[in-house]
């Protein structure tokens, strides 16, 4: 029962700091606003804030969840991860909401700590201020990806980068435009809502001044653009590469091209080869509470890689 209702509560918890989360980068939401003065102030009070909030990066999200849920499960409160910390319980929440949105929850400081999958901007370092502080967790790269059912994906090895713009911008509409052999069938682009991290990697390696179709559909996570991708026959999307491991894990479902000759292989990302690569990372503007730097230990311990590369991922450090 005592754990049917900690559950109960958890899941609570999360559903209030994935509002929270969302509502971040607006000024105007009073009760997100609200909310963390409160927090803050309860945190004062104390001396010692026992909850963490993580919030943004879908990519990192699974990675966040997963290993908060099991520091919690080991350790239950906070005394028992130092003796020196009070005995309360132990509260770390990671909210979804894409990269965008968590660079800003921790400017506005709406959580501690915002993921990211991409590079952080220098405007926003200087955001975060002079206690700006990163931790990249894996390294990340976008797959050219399209159902394996599709005859591309036996057809066609490599896209080079002008076909991947012509094709994602729509001045290819056909995948009988892109090889003569193939269907005269439409292709149907799938990418990352603009509030991820992917859309502006994409943008940045392969676009460049070019803007990506409006009829591209949109997902709300790396899983369902991936999701998307291979419920499709005829679709191509810009598949993570932990997505694209997790979405073949069981039988292969997803066939990614190389990239002007290069393939999305863990060496190819490592050397920085492969062109459409990114960091997992996350960030803060505030100097970590001691508690805080005891889960981000936790994170880059054996059980954080063993996390990372469950979710497909490349590991970002050594153990």
């Amino acid at each position: 029962m005592k754990k049917k209702i900690s559950l109960l509560l958890a899941v609570l918890m999360l559903l209030f700091s994935v509002a929270a989360c969302g509502s971040a980068p607006s000024s105007k939401d009073q009760s997100a606003s609200g909310t963390a003065e409160e927090s803050k102030a309860s945190s004062d009070a104390s001396g010692f804030k026992a909850q963490i909030l993580f919030c943004g990066s879908t990519s990192l999200y699974p990675i966040l969840s997963s290993l908060a849920s099991s520091f919690t499960e080991k350790y239950e409160s906070w005394d028992k991860v130092d003796p020196s910390f009070p005995k309360e319980n132990i509260s770390i929440y990671v909210a979804p909401g894409g990269s965008g949105v968590g660079v800003q929850a921790a400017i506005d400081k709406t959580a501690d700590f915002g993921m990211l999958a991409r590079d952080i901007k220098d405007s926003e370092v200087e955001k975060l201020g002079a206690d700006y502080q990163s931790w990249v967790v894996a390294r990340d790269a976008l797959t050219v990806s399209v159902n394996a059912k599709n005859p591309a994906a036996e057809k066609l090895d490599n896209l080079d980068t002008e076909m991947i713009q012509k094709i994602f911008d729509g001045e290819i509409g056909t995948w009988k435009q892109v090889d003569d052999s193939l269907p005269d069938e439409p292709i149907n682009v799938y990418i990352r809502d603009l509030s991820g991290g992917a859309y502006e990697v994409f943008q940045k390696a392969i676009m460049g001044d070019k803007e990506i179709t409006p009829s591209a559909t949109q997902s709300a996570s790396m899983t369902e653009l991936a999701t998307n991708v291979s419920n499709d026959p005829w679709g191509i999307g810009y598949v993570g590469y932990g997505a694209f491991n997790k979405a073949n894990k069981e039988a292969v479902s997803l066939k990614a091209f190389k990239v002007d000759g290069i393939e999305a292989t863990k060496e190819n990302i490592l050397s920085g080869s492969y062109k459409i690569q990114r960091p997992v990372m996350f960030v803060t503007g505030e100097k970590p509470a001691k508690n805080e730097e005891a889960f981000i230990d936790y994170i880059f311990s054996q059980t954080g890689y063993d996390v990372i590369e469950a979710n497909g991922y490349i590991p970002a450090f050594t153990v």
